[in-house]
This record gives C-alpha cells, structure tokens and sequence, in this order.
C-alpha cells in the first residue's frame, strides 16, 4: 500500500490581509460588547464583557505584532 501525503504548500502571501480583517472584526465585538453592557443590570455580566474585551485587546495587539513580522 503506498500512501502520498504530501502538505499543503505554506502560502502566507495573504496573512497580513488576513490578520488585518480578524482585528477589523474583533474590534467591531469590542464595540457591540460595549453597547450591550448599557442593557445590563447585573454587575456580574458586566465584568464578564469587560473581562472578554480586555481578551480582544490583547488578541488585537497580538495581531499587529505579528502583522509587523509578516512584513
């Protein structure tokens, strides 16, 4: 039995096209989250958001940086 598994090549060409989207869109969930806590009462979930965003912050930062390694 032979067997020809080869890998995909490592097209990277687009990454930073890429990486610039995902901080697009992340910063756009930064936002919604935002909005959604002037619907909250519950201090809980607010700090759940906040907790969340400070995550896609630290995602966004990530992606920069790589952006600049790319380049």
């Amino acid at each position: 039995m032979s067997y020809d598994n080869k890998p995909n090549p490592d097209d990277r060409s687009d990454n930073a096209e890429k990486l610039q989207s995902m901080i697009q869109d992340t910063a756009e969930n930064i936002e919604k989250a935002e909005e959604s806590m002037q619907f909250t009462d519950s201090e809980q979930q607010r700090q759940k958001i906040e907790a969340k965003n400070h995550r896609r912050q630290e995602s966004i930062d990530s992606f920069k940086a790589e952006i600049q390694d790319e380049s």
